[in-house]
């Protein structure tokens, strides 16, 4: 008798997914924190889209995720900044070195499988990007700040894609975790 083929499961219709991730190496300029949303473009994620592109703000530019000039990834992926941007500097480490690892990262999460290729066409992510802004004030070592923005972006469409973390995580830990800013508060560092 012979076997039947193995058909690949498609991936179902991803209405809204949210994740977020921080990936930082020593300097504390290269933190990277991405906080993401994934979805069809004939919903809420790609209505999203289209009205930040069509509302650019002084200060907070959208743009899309790029390889380079004229190489737009897939899936189309939104980049807003969660700084005002004022200077000439940030802005070229935002939409340079920062912009290219974050296509970079969108990549990374198809090849990884935890963005389906039979769906980038129809996806949309949108990522609210951190951009430490004491890179104008200090040396960057924009090999490290390309790796931890890459390295976030990617973990954080994981993170999305798998609803991590988890609730029976989040439930038994809760009582174990601080957040960071509230403890430097508790410390007195505020």
């Amino acid at each position: 008798m012979a076997k039947k083929p193995i058909k690949k499961k498609t991936a179902g219709r991803i209405v809204l997914r949210a994740g977020e991730a921080l990936v930082e190496a020593a300097p504390s300029w290269s933190a990277a924190e991405p906080e993401v949303v994934i979805g069809e473009l004939d919903g809420p994620v790609g209505q999203a889209i289209a009205t930040l592109v069509g509302d650019q703000t002084k200060g907070h530019s959208r743009v899309f995720a790029i390889l380079n000039c004229d190489v737009q990834v897939r899936p189309i992926t939104l980049m807003v900044s969660k700084v005002t941007v004022s200077n000439t500097r940030y802005t070229n480490i935002l939409m340079g070195t920062v912009q290219a690892a974050i296509a970079n990262g969108v990549l990374d999460a198809v090849r990884a499988g935890d963005i389906p290729k039979s769906k980038v066409n129809d996806l949309g992510i949108i990522v609210s990007v951190w951009l430490d802004p004491d890179v104008i004030n200090t040396q960057v070592d924009f090999n490290v700040l390309f790796n931890t923005h890459r390295a976030a972006t990617t973990r954080a469409i994981h993170k999305a894609m798998h609803f991590e973390p988890g609730i029976d995580w989040l439930l038994k830990n809760q009582d174990k975790i601080t957040h960071c800013f509230h403890q430097m508060a508790l410390d007195g560092q505020v």
